[in-house]
Parts: structure tokens; sequence; C-alpha cells
């Protein structure tokens, strides 16, 4: 399998440059705003590749989608979306070239958080009327909040109970809490890869459900398994992590 990896420079970049090749995947080229020395070359905008790769894998920021569709629709390759922060106007986008290309979006990575994605939706179904709060810490680097997958957690919940609204703040209002809120929570600190922590809030009991990254080398080893799962798919479509965790069950 032959890649390009957009935002390579980046420490997810980095990362899964190093996975693909122990696990036999060649990397075409890799983009980045930030020019820097790697094995394979390097330019600023995916313009500029000439190379036609299996599948483009992007780890950059929302403001790259554009070209990044207009390669894989013009070279008719997949394409393997990791970034968060993408707009209503971006996920139409994506949709609409997921009609003619392979498209996988993700917030996360992360095997043990698809699986936490499971979990939620059953504890959802089963726990119906508890109380649902949802945490998340991340670095002091971190730029967007919530998470792209504190984002998933909260659909994922929806998914069972869609009359549930997430609530951000509530500092500012004096009242019980709404039996169809969900918390959604924002922690930032040091250098935390990534935690994150779903409560189910009932009478006289909690159950918690929380996945806890130790290393971004999570992400890169489960978008190996994405890539992998793409390598296998030519019809068009809007693919997940889902259809990764489906695969494995």
């Amino acid at each position: 399998m032959r890649i390009i990896i957009s935002g390579a420079g980046g420490r997810m970049g980095r990362i899964v440059a190093e996975k693909a090749a122990e696990n036999g995947i060649s990397v075409l080229a890799g983009v980045d705003v930030r020019p820097f020395a790697a094995e394979f070359p390097v330019f600023t905008s995916i313009d500029q590749v000439e190379e036609t790769p299996d599948l483009v894998i992007d780890f950059s920021h929302p403001s790259a989608l554009p070209s990044l569709l207009a390669f894989a629709l013009k070279k008719r390759v997949a394409l393997l979306l990791c970034a968060t922060g993408y707009s209503e106007e971006d996920l139409l986008s994506i949709e609409r070239a997921s009609k003619e290309i392979p498209v996988f979006r993700t917030a996360n990575l992360s095997l043990g958080i698809n699986v936490l994605l499971v979990l939620v939706k059953k504890a959802a179904a089963v726990l119906h009327g508890y109380d649902v709060e949802i945490v998340e810490m991340h670095h002091n680097k971190k730029i967007d909040a919530p998470s792209g997958t504190a984002k998933m957690l909260l659909e994922a919940v929806q998914s069972v109970e869609p009359d549930d609204y997430p609530v951000y703040d509530r500092h500012a209002v004096r009242k019980p809490r709404d039996p169809n809120e969900i918390g959604m929570h924002s922690l930032r600190g040091g250098t935390v890869v990534g935690e994150h922590t779903v409560y189910f809030a009932g009478s006289n009991e909690v159950l918690t459900l929380s996945h806890k990254a130790e290393s971004r080398v999570a992400f890169a080893e489960g978008a190996v398994r994405a890539m992998f799962f793409m390598k296998d798919v030519a019809a068009p479509g809007l693919y997940s992590m889902d259809d990764v965790v489906a695969g494995l069950l």
C-alpha cells in the first residue's frame, strides 16, 4: 500500500509514518506547511504531489479539506480524514465526495475509544433516565473544546436518547439539572494525551466508563488498522472506525 500523509510534520504524522513503515506501508510523500527532513519527499501543498497513492491520510487542519478532496477526487483515491473541528459545510463536502470515492472519517483512531463508544450506546439503552456527564482532558496546547472524541461520545448517547441535549456551561444559571441534559466538561493541562470519561448517574449508583490514552502510538496503531481496512474497500462511501470494530467483532 502506498500513502500520502497530510500533516506529516506534526506529532501524529511522524508517528504514523514510523508505524506505516513497520507494517510494510510505503509513504510516497508528506505534506506540511512547515518543511522538515524526512525519508520521503515533503511538499507544502498536496497540489504539488504528482504521484498517485492508494490512500491519503490527513492529520492537519480543517482548512486543508478543500485541497485534499480535490486531489482525492482528481486521482480517484481513498481519503482517510483524522482532523477535528470540521464545520457543517465541511461535513457536507465530505459526504458529497463519499458518493464518488471511499472516504473514512474519524475524530479518534484509538481502538479502545471506539470500543468505548459501543459500550456507551449499550449503557445509554439500558440506563434510561440516568443523568449523563462527559468529561475530557487534554494537553494545554489543544485548541478545540470539547474534543472531537467527546462529541463522538455525545453522539453515541444521543443515538439512543435523541431528546437529550448538551450543556457546556452551568455557572451562569442557578437551577436544578434538567433530566435531558448531557453535561460536557473540558479540562486542559500539562502533556495529557487524552482522557475521556462518561458518567451514568442514577439513584444510589453511578456507572463510569472511561478511556485513557497513554501515548499517541495508540492512535497510530489505529491508523494502520484503518489503512488496511480501506485497502480492501473499493466502493465509494463514508466509512469510520465503527466499520473497523464491526469487522473485529
